[in-house]
């Protein structure tokens, strides 16, 4: 019996290959789509989860409220591991990690290396498997290095690089550094990413000194002993931190000045929570930091797809049973009941899915590289070897060959066989469950392109919106800790090539900090040390005042300009001559000069922030700015290279250019972009082919009224209208049906960026025109078909 419901659903297969294609192509995109974001969703959940221990890692995390406003910190300093560590019961280690960049001597030649120092418990805490050297003492030494596999290929050509010498620098000298262990590269979902590892230390007097508990710039990570209750243990670190603390709190407040300061609160973050926690990410020497935004949104789309791909399962299989309608009538007339019918097509349901599935699989793993381009991951097919996931795929399976196919079964089996020989029968009656369907598909098609819509709006916003400088032909040449002299002499020589109209230097990286002004007000702000060329080489504009300059010598010394957001946050109705008093630096007292109009110095999805900028003869830079003639790049970079290597030859040269760096820090949303344009194309894809399903039933079922029409002088323009109408008005429904959801769902999302578009109706309308086009494009093929169709031919059966 199940050998004849196959070769039977084969042959029907076979018959029917256009429709067969497209049922099995629909189906199989989506659950490809399903597929692939499953892995996307599973990588992101499995972060961080690979260590031996990683129940009981927590990472040491405070929060402050001030102002009514509670800012939590991830960061903390020397004293905080420590000093829990011995004085805290429940917990039994604790390593330090710290971001560094290192330069490596090779011969001649001078490279940088991204680093992390960390405490000699590395090893013991964390699950990073040794492929050579010992995981307890290879961190316990100064002067020893621990490389990855890839860091040990790259400096000695192969992975036995254990007892072999780098020569790193240390302060001002090139020191050799043993490398004592050799690690399997590093998972890639773990927020921990190393090449290289040096031991962390720390002086006798930063670890005596209890102001170090307000110094924050590394991660801490705790052990707990198994069965402690991370609350308990949390209480116990607040009680010991706010007992061994206070005095360096009051000595603080008493130098600063209270300014609403409180001492915070300790807590612990669990190991596994950071990776998709907004508030408290992986930063700051630890890597991959997500937003869990991103995976509901793919949950979601993956949902869309899949049940408009089973939709249309349905739409499809119900729109080819006219076609069957007489094989079921003689079925049940020979003595097939209703259970064997329905066993038929839930069979042949089965046999779809199966090779739907078949397909998808096919389609994931040709499409996989790109959706690891894209998502920025490093994805495989393996990772589907799991038994919770494979178990998860077979229920998958099940559940959608069963959704898909049960309701055509139970319609099909339940005509009545007088009805299906003399075709006086009508098909699901007017159809509401399919319309119904068809509504969803569109409402979900709909939503997802307006959404599109929206998000590439906002991501063309962000790319292409005016930063308040010029960009281009910028280079950027990084010589960190560099002093104002040396500065000075390597500048003018770079000025001496006709390629290079102008450079700036600048302080390397962002720092922030605080001051005084005159009403004894506080104010944190960006702190910036540049030269006298910086504003003419960006064209920053100095909006008030004047730009420091040669002419007057005392700037250095005594002078600061500021931006229109420092003025505004400062209240100063006329900022010119202004106080400016660091009185953390013995009241060192500087005067505001000028103020340059507000530009972007980080990225659009940061509100521009106050800013100061000095030219304090102490503050060393690290990054000039080179503007270069348009044409003369590859003989202006030789040059600048040659200059570099000259001035400093035991400094690491690289450079980039400015425009390429800003675009590239929106690397992410330029690949948000691409998948979601990619799953509004595949979803309004897959829709269209349940609407024309939708097509293939009302004509198939409205033949004979056509052909009445045409032999009463109906014209094909009037066909078209009539058939087209009904499919319009569900279209228009799903619309309206969308809009709003999107608009509002739209509205949220922009909330997450202080510049933002504003939705106009204009996105809204292209986005139903769109629909509606699309749409109208589908139904034409089948409804020019049948209003084209000879009505004689349409008639004759009667």
């Amino acid at each position: 019996m199940f050998g004849n419901y196959f070769k039977i659903a084969f042959r029907n297969l076979r018959r029917n290959k256009i429709y067969s294609l497209i049922n099995i192509a629909g189906l199989g995109l989506g659950l490809a789509c399903a597929m692939l974001i499953i892995l996307y969703v599973k990588d992101e959940v499995s972060f961080d989860r690979f260590h031996k221990n990683g129940n009981n890692i927590y990472r040491i995390v405070s929060k402050v409220d001030e102002e009514g406003h509670r800012r939590q910190n991830s960061n903390t300093g020397y004293l905080q591991g420590p000093r829990f560590a011995q004085h805290v019961s429940g917990i039994r280690d604790f390593v330090r990690i710290e971001s560094s960049t290192v330069n490596i001597k090779t011969g001649a030649d001078v490279s940088t290396q991204d680093a992390l120092r960390v405490d000699h418990s590395f090893f013991s805490m964390f699950s990073f498997p040794l492929l050579g050297g010992n995981a307890q003492t290879c961190l316990r030494e100064p002067h020893t290095v621990v490389l990855s596999e890839d860091a040990a290929r790259k400096q000695f050509g192969t992975t036995d690089a254990v007892g072999k010498v780098l020569m790193i620098k240390e302060d001002s000298t090139f020191a050799p550094f043993r490398v004592t262990a050799v690690t399997k590269r590093c998972p890639q979902n773990s927020s921990i990413q190393f090449e290289m590892l040096l031991p962390f230390s720390a002086s006798d007097e930063a670890m005596s000194t209890n102001e170090n508990w307000y110094s924050y710039f590394l991660n801490t990570f705790v052990t707990l002993e198994p069965g402690q209750d991370p609350l308990r243990v949390g209480e116990q670190m607040q009680r010991f931190y706010l007992a061994d603390a206070r005095e360096a709190f009051n000595i603080l407040v008493e130098r600063y000045g209270d300014h609403g300061a409180s001492m915070g609160t300790y807590f612990l973050q669990p190991f596994a929570d950071m990776h998709t926690n907004t508030a408290l990410p992986a930063t700051n020497g630890l890597s991959h930091a997500s937003n869990p935004v991103y995976s509901y949104i793919l949950s979601a789309i993956a949902l869309f797809v899949l049940l408009i791909a089973c939709i249309n399962f349905v739409n499809l299989t119900v729109a080819r049973s006219v076609k069957r309608a007489k094989e079921i009538g003689i079925r049940k007339v020979v003595g097939s009941d209703r259970r064997q019918l329905v066993l038929q097509f839930l069979g042949e349901s089965f046999l779809l899915c199966f090779i739907a599935f078949s397909l998808a699989l096919l389609i994931v793993q040709l499409i996989l590289p790109s959706f690891n381009t894209l998502a920025n991951k490093a994805l495989s097919l393996s990772y589907l070897l799991d038994a919770r996931l494979i178990g998860g795929y077979i229920l998958l399976f099940l559940f959608t060959g069963f959704l898909a196919g049960s309701y055509p079964a139970l319609v099909l089996s339940g005509y009545r066989p007088v009805e299906t020989l003399y075709h006086r029968f009508n098909i699901a009656g007017k159809n509401y469950l399919q319309q119904s369907l068809v509504v969803l598909q569109f409402a979900l098609a709909s939503f997802l392109i307006i959404a599109t819509f929206i998000i590439y709006a906002q991501f063309n916003y962000l790319t292409r919106t005016d930063l308040g400088y010029d960009d281009r032909n910028m280079v950027a040449v990084n010589k960190y800790d560099i002093q104002h002299p040396e500065a000075a002499a390597f500048r003018a020589e770079l000025l001496k090539n006709p390629g290079i109209r102008s450079v700036a230097v600048k302080d390397g990286g962002y720092s922030f900090t605080g001051a005084r002004l005159a009403n004894d007000s506080a104010i944190s702000f960006n702190y910036v040390t540049i030269d006298e060329a910086f504003f003419p080489t960006f064209r920053i504009p100095v909006v008030q005042g004047r730009n420091f300059s040669a002419a007057y010598p005392s700037d250095a010394a005594h002078s600061v300009l500021v931006n229109e957001a420092f003025v505004k946050q400062a209240g100063w109705k006329q900022p010119l001559g202004q106080i400016v008093n660091f009185f953390y630096n013995n009241n060192e007292i500087y005067r505001v000069v000028g103020v340059v109009k507000d530009y972007h110095y980080a990225s659009l999805t940061q509100k521009i922030g106050p800013q100061l900028f000095t030219m304090k003869e102490s503050n060393p830079y690290g990054t000039f700015y080179i503007k270069i003639k348009p044409g003369t790049e590859a003989a202006t970079l030789q040059y600048i290279q040659r200059t570099f290597r000259q001035f400093f030859p035991l400094s690491p040269y690289s450079y980039v250019f400015k425009d390429e760096a800003n675009r590239q820090s929106y690397a992410a949303e330029a690949k948000w972009k691409q998948i979601l344009l990619l799953s509004a194309v595949l979803t309004i894809f897959i829709s269209c082919i349940g609407l024309f399903g939708l097509s293939v039933l009302a004509t198939e079922r409205r033949t004979k009224e056509i052909g009445i029409r045409k032999v009463l002088g109906a014209s094909v323009n009037s066909v078209v209208a009539i058939l087209s109408k009904d499919f319009l008005k569900l279209v228009a429904i799903a619309l309206v049906l969308a809009v709003p959801l999107a608009w509002m769902a739209a509205g949220k999302w922009l909330e997450n960026y202080p510049y933002r578009i504003t939705p106009g109706w204009q996105l809204f309308a292209i986005a139903g025109v769109l629909v509606i086009a699309v749409a109208l494009a589908t139904i034409s093929f089948q409804t020019l078909r049948a209003a084209l169709a000879n009505p004689a031919k349409s008639l004759r059966t009667e």
